[in-house]
């Protein structure tokens, strides 16, 4: 059986006692990077796992191994680096194969960045749009446009080093609703929490410290 298991995405005692039975008690542990939830598993004080690593460079040779081990009857535990699994990771790949397979598999629900910046917000969440990263370059224009139609309130990551840049296009992009709100979430959970309330107007004169992981939440108009 798969265990899809939500790890903190900072604090450690949003570990739920659940996820903390799981990583216990399984036989492996599938993760992204080994290094990163090695270092988990000793901050939490638990017992060395066998970990599989599977990333979006995992051939599917690394997925029918992993396939063959629950079709065995062991018990692996899927997790992401930080948060709930398969938002911004492959995870899905194996949870979707799982299903042609007829394997079973159970949710431990818990963390998740883009739902605490929502909840952190102060606007209507009864109807969002997640969309991830943003793309890079092919469609980030044409994505950004099509914000100024979106009726949902939006909800975003972005990482340090593309902030400053992709605050400064979304104002350009929505300048023609300058009022329109924007909430900045950084290193939510974390020692150094930072909530920021603000408009499309004033995104770029906005400072952003250089460290921590972002979540932008942008209402609707």
């Amino acid at each position: 059986m798969l265990s899809i298991v939500s790890t903190p995405i900072g604090n450690l005692g949003d570990l739920t006692l659940r996820a903390l039975k799981t990583l216990k008690e399984c036989d492996a542990i599938v993760c992204e990077d080994t290094r990163v939830t090695g270092k988990l598993l000793h901050m939490l004080d638990l017992p060395k796992k066998e970990l599989i690593s599977f990333h979006s460079y995992s051939d599917k040779k690394k997925l029918t191994h992993i396939l063959e081990r629950l079709e065995s009857g062991e018990h692996l535990a899927l997790v992401s680096d930080a948060g709930t699994p398969c938002i911004s990771d492959p995870g899905y790949q194996l949870v979707s194969q799982l299903s042609v397979n007829h394997c079973p598999f159970s949710i431990v629900p818990g963390p998740s960045a883009f739902l605490a910046a929502l909840s952190a917000s102060g606007l209507p969440i009864n109807q969002f749009i997640y969309l991830g990263f943003l793309p890079l370059k092919k469609g980030r224009k044409t994505l950004l446009e099509s914000l100024k139609e979106e009726k949902r309130t939006i909800v975003f990551y972005e990482s340090v080093h593309r902030m400053k840049k992709t605050m400064s296009e979304l104002a350009d992009a929505l300048r023609e609703q300058p009022h329109r709100p924007v909430v900045i979430c950084r290193e939510l959970t974390k020692m150094h929490e930072e909530v920021l309330r603000t408009t499309i107007t004033e995104l770029p004169h906005i400072t952003f410290t250089q460290k921590g992981e972002f979540v932008v939440v942008i209402g609707a108009m």
